[in-house]
């Protein structure tokens, strides 16, 4: 049975089809509430219930907590309404008229940038207009009919000349992952679905931006440095970017190049299991050297890519010493968002 789903603050309304998620209803009629993983899982897209009753869904017991739901908090990710429904939840206004579609593409170009990071070159029809929003990632689905999410990791005027940039991570054992390095080539045809996720440049404010990446969560944090650098914004941005040793920095000559040509960019890699006895940079973890540059961050942006405990780490710990969860922006990579 269909139901009407209301938005309190606007009155505005949309529906859902029989056992159709509100997230799902909602980005079908190209309305866009924050989320990220779509698993029930990270709870970007956690909101207030006003009326109505739905069907919970699948989630982690820490993302939605009985509580929670006592006082009325739904992941529209999963919620399934069972009658017509009111939320209270805001809209993200992106200016742009970003629609979900579903495409094949061909692997355009393969790169191996580290013993276990690949970067593709997805081509897209050209018949095919596809739109996104630096930060946002896409499904590649697979014959079985599972899928995994990689991060666009380079910027929508670029995709008709280079196609989408992906950087994968092998994930030894994984379902996809291993294909990639042992069995892709170029020219094989693929399956993806989005643009999905809202993890992207607030433009209108002018606080400082602190980006923390982990592993290949530098793919969405490349893709909106390099967008902005074309737009010629000038934001004043310190990116920490957090790996196991020097090898998994696997792009650090390029962010290290943003450091010495943009006046208002500075860059600090962090690693956390380095044997070297040549590196003079910062050890530990990520959030640990940002807290480290850092005593007050009421006053910043922060944006948060990679591991779910990087995220919650920085959402933690920087929350503790005056960051706003209002002013914290972040995609946190589930297991299966990329094996």
């Amino acid at each position: 049975m269909s139901f009407t789903v209301t938005i309190q603050n606007s009155a505005q309304q949309f529906g859902t089809n029989p056992g159709e998620t509100i997230l799902d209803a909602a980005l079908r009629d190209n309305r866009i509430f924050p989320y990220g993983c779509r698993n029930g899982v990270c709870g970007a897209c956690k909101c207030n219930l006003v009326s109505g009753a739905v069907d919970y869904g699948d989630y982690e017991e820490f993302t939605l907590t009985d509580e929670e739901k006592a006082e009325g908090k739904v992941l529209i990710c999963q919620a399934i309404p069972l009658e017509d429904v009111t939320i209270d939840a805001e809209e993200v206004m992106t200016g742009q008229n970003i629609q979900i579609k579903m495409l094949p593409c061909r692997v355009g170009r393969m790169e191996q940038l580290s013993a276990d990071v690949m970067r593709l070159f997805l081509t897209l029809p050209r018949t095919q207009e596809f739109n996104f929003i630096p930060g946002q990632y896409i499904d590649l689905l697979m014959k079985d009919g599972q899928r995994r999410s990689f991060s666009i990791a380079n910027q929508p005027e670029l995709t008709r000349e280079e196609g989408l940039e992906l950087h994968i991570r092998l994930v030894p054992g994984g379902h996809f992952t291993p294909r990639v390095f042992d069995a892709m080539k170029e020219r094989d045809l693929l399956r993806l679905e989005g643009p999905f996720g809202t993890y992207f440049l607030q433009t209108d404010v002018d606080r400082p931006i602190i980006m923390v990446a982990g592993g290949t969560g530098f793919a969405p944090v490349k893709g909106l440095i390099e967008h902005a650098i074309a737009k010629d914004e000038r934001y004043a941005i310190h990116l920490f970017w957090g790996a196991r040793d020097e090898q998994d920095l696997y792009l650090d000559s390029l962010a290290g190049e943003w450091a010495a040509r943009l006046a208002n960019f500075r860059y600090t890699p962090v690693l956390s299991e380095s044997t070297s006895t040549t590196w003079a940079g910062a050890t530990g973890f990520a959030h640990e050297a940002v807290l480290a540059s850092y005593d007050d961050f009421s006053g910043f942006d922060v944006y948060a890519s990679g591991p779910p405990v990087m995220v919650d780490a920085v959402r933690d710990h920087l929350g503790d010493r005056g960051m706003s969860l209002d002013h914290f922006h972040f995609d946190s990579f589930e297991f299966a968002h990329e094996s």
